[in-house]
């Protein structure tokens, strides 16, 4: 028979478990959400809003880290996945100001956050390079085309595996359609 105090301790302790597990994702699931929202006011070019909506982010990141502690989090894909989203906003934002792509203060967050947002980044400068083509801009395709290759460059030095490889590959497939606009554009600025 399985001692009674024993069970009766880990009905609590699972319980306990599953009360922060559902506080974790509905946070997460918010945090996600407003990570979204600041990345289309980034693509917007709606910096005032982009910079608000990043700072709020992280602070309830870092509110979520105090309650939890971040080993915690790190067990939740809902948070790991909001991480996600709010790192590839900030290097986002990074990127299209020329600001330097670099570890966030106060925030313990992995490698995995960080390399997931990188990756996705270059997605996000490619919508941001066929708005600015629409516009006329051309200009900045080129420049946002550096930028993409530029940040290509550093994560070849990494062997990527897994889901990070799946992000890897599509981080590529992105440049590649980078790439061939700044063809297009090169070649109908020649005619």
């Amino acid at each position: 028979m399985i001692n009674e105090k024993f069970l009766e301790q880990l009905k609590k302790d699972y319980r306990a478990n599953e009360s922060e597990r559902r506080q974790i994702i509905s946070a997460s699931n918010n945090i996600l959400f407003e990570a979204k929202k600041t990345i289309f006011a980034l693509q917007r070019q709606d910096f005032k809003i982009g910079e608000e909506k990043l700072g709020d982010i992280k602070k309830a990141l870092k509110n979520l880290a105090d309650r939890f502690g971040q080993a915690r989090l790190n067990r939740e894909g809902a948070y790991k996945a909001a991480v996600e989203e709010y790192l590839e906003g900030q290097t986002f934002y990074a990127a299209i100001k020329n600001k330097k792509i670099e570890a966030v203060k106060d925030l313990a967050l992995d490698y995995e956050g960080y390399l997931g947002g990188i990756c996705d980044t270059i997605g996000e400068l490619v919508r941001y390079a066929t708005n600015q083509a629409a516009k006329g801009k051309f200009s900045e395709v080129a420049k946002i085309k550096k930028i993409a290759d530029d940040i290509m460059n550093q994560l070849l030095d990494f062997d990527m595996t897994g889901y990070l490889r799946t992000k890897y590959d599509q981080s590529r497939g992105h440049l590649r359609k980078l790439e061939q606009m700044a063809y297009e554009i090169k070649l109908r600025n020649k005619k």
